[in-house]
């Protein structure tokens, strides 16, 4: 049995520029970077802006539709799935941006630190100030990618206001008493990820990857579906092909050896495999990847 590593899966390296620590985007669809199950230190608030898909975070499903919004604190444990014709604008932050403002107010990042004694991460479309919300979200992605003058005091007015509106609105909303993974169950299924990608081309078992945190298979099984919305095994495979459409990008390799380096034991799987999660075969993904969009 391998060994249990007791460090985490590594945290996403989210480059965020020193001078003023913000992006925003606006992304379509769900990327296979964020389909597999991560955490990184930047505060990430979403905005849907059209279609539909599911988040799981830290273990809980949280279906979402046009004009829902989403707090994603640094320590949380998420992934994204895509149901119809999805666009968002993701804004990603350091805390550190509002580090004087919070002097005077140190409850303004406090809808980050959901748990389970506080409501959701999840701001429904309708539910109180959701649309004034939603507003702020927008005024700050135009603000970002126009870069006009002022834009940046602009962008940490409009944060600030969508911060405190989120604020009331979380503490006139009722507790929620949904349920949220314990965190030491979250740091295991955070390990056996870890060790997945650690070691892709490992033809792993079910028992063996319960072994590693001493869960029956059965057990195991459960908790991980929680995690991750996904069986062990599936997630497995989601995060093989995530990683062969990287290298596809990024290498010449023949399609064969990328399938084989990503643990898929023959050509005929992998595509079949291929085609079923990401809609077209491993040759078209690399000829799109590298800016050719001829079938």
């Amino acid at each position: 049995m391998k060994p249990l590593n007791p460090s985490p899966i590594a945290r996403d390296d989210i480059y965020l520029p020193a001078e003023f620590p913000l992006t925003a985007s606006c992304t379509f669809g769900v990327s296979p970077s964020f389909q597999r199950l991560h955490w990184h230190r930047a505060l990430e608030i979403n905005l849907i802006a059209q279609g539909s898909g599911t988040y799981v975070i830290n273990g809980r499903e949280y279906p979402f539709e046009r004009g829902d919004l989403f707090l994603i604190d640094s320590d949380d444990l998420h992934r994204a799935y895509e149901g119809h014709d999805l666009k968002m604008i993701v804004i990603m932050f350091n805390p550190q941006l509002l580090a004087a403002v919070q002097r005077f107010d140190p409850e303004l990042l406090l809808p980050f630190r959901s748990h389970d004694s506080s409501p959701s991460h999840h701001i429904v479309n309708g539910q109180t100030r959701s649309q004034v919300m939603t507003t702020y979200i927008e005024n700050i992605y135009q603000e970002y990618i126009q870069n006009k003058r002022s834009s940046r005091s602009v962008i940490i007015g409009q944060l600030m206001l969508f911060l405190a509106e989120v604020n009331r609105h979380f503490d006139a909303a009722p507790a929620s008493v949904d349920y949220f993974m314990p965190p030491r169950q979250l740091e295991l299924m955070r390990e056996v990820v870890r060790n997945m990608e650690q070691d892709l081309s490992r033809a792993w078992t079910l028992r063996e990857l319960a072994d590693l945190v001493h869960l029956s298979p059965s057990r195991f099984s459960v908790l991980f579906s929680q995690a991750a919305g996904s069986s062990p095994l599936n997630y497995l495979v989601q995060l093989r092909l995530s990683h062969a459409v990287r290298l596809l990008e990024e290498r010449d390799d023949p399609i064969l050896d990328i399938a084989i380096s990503c643990g898929f034991r023959n050509l005929s799987n992998f595509n079949r495999l291929f085609r079923r999660h990401l809609g077209v075969s491993p040759s078209t993904m690399r000829r799109r990847l590298r800016g050719d969009r001829r079938e």
